[in-house]
């Protein structure tokens, strides 16, 4: 006979996959070979951070995805209430308090051509609840070394930075590169030798009493908005605009930001040291402050 209350603890919880309206469990979830994501990278996503049972900026998220998809002239058919009851229903699903949402709106199912007109299908809406670890919990602490890969960003024009679209090999290219050379995270420069993005993060350094990121060559990032909010609080200046390695190597503070990454100490670019070698003291308070700011913004849901 089972003891009240251990099985309960024990018992595992089968993931649920939000699917075109349903939840199906992760086996079952599945579309067509066909589908222009697939084929493409023709669609949009978002990653998207829960805290104690509140999903953090969703609204700010949504924004963005719909935004991405009104580009993509990709229609889901589903309103952004809709689309927010769908990623906390699937949160419950999964008894999720603190976890990473991955959602997904591809084009749909098609020919084997390039043309969108021919994808007769509708939408294929997906949301993911699961958990993350994108680096070593010692490198907050101690700090990440990176490096500047050869991959350059693409240009604007021929592929806006502020499309958050499933074609990401821009990206992954500039990442085997960091990692084949035995690195984490690496900085892509845009196409005239500014600093960008690093592959999956936006790119911060402090110096002289003011906070700079990158302005155009960058994704728009919702946690890179909230430490540029909570550094205005703080009375922290701030510089939005062009950077260079040279500024990076001689900054006294460097970190990156992320809804994966939250927000990580760099104490090395290139081989050159920053600042004194570890994660600086703006740093460290911006972190402690975006960890209050999780608790309080977002839409809180009951598991």
């Amino acid at each position: 006979m089972s003891t009240p209350g251990v099985d309960k603890v024990h018992r595992k919880v089968v993931m649920k996959i939000y699917l075109n309206g349903k939840l199906v469990e992760k086996q079952d979830a599945k579309i067509s070979v066909f589908d222009h994501g697939f084929l493409y990278g023709d669609g949009a996503f978002e990653g998207i951070r829960s805290y104690s049972s509140r999903v953090f900026r969703l609204k700010q998220h949504i924004d963005r995805l719909y935004e991405t998809m009104h580009t993509l002239m990709i229609n889901p058919a589903l309103d952004q209430k809709q689309m927010v009851d769908a990623v906390v229903m699937t949160l419950r699903a999964n008894k999720i308090k603190d976890g990473y949402i991955r959602l997904i709106v591809s084009r749909g199912d098609g020919d084997l051509g390039l043309d969108p007109r021919k994808c007769f299908g509708k939408p294929n809406v997906i949301i993911i609840a699961d958990k993350i670890t994108l680096y070593p919990a010692e490198l907050y602490q101690k700090g990440m070394e990176i490096i500047t890969v050869p991959t350059v960003k693409n240009h604007p024009n021929a592929l806006n930075p502020q499309l958050k679209s499933l074609n990401y090999l821009n990206n992954i290219l500039a990442k085997m590169e960091a990692t084949h050379c035995g690195y984490n995270e690496a900085i892509m420069l845009e196409d005239n030798g500014y600093i960008g993005e690093c592959t999956g993060d936006n790119v911060f350094i402090y110096k002289n009493g003011v906070l700079s990121t990158p302005h155009l060559g960058r994704l728009k990032g919702i946690t890179a908005d909230a430490i540029l909010e909570l550094a205005q609080k703080m009375k922290i200046k701030v510089f939005e605009g062009y950077i260079t390695r040279h500024e990076v190597y001689n900054a006294t503070e460097c970190f990156l930001t992320g809804t994966a990454a939250e927000l990580i100490p760099i104490v090395k670019l290139d081989g050159r040291t920053i600042g004194e070698g570890k994660p600086g003291v703006v740093t460290r308070k911006l972190l402690d402050a975006f960890h209050k700011l999780v608790k309080k913004d977002g839409i809180k849901y009951d598991v």
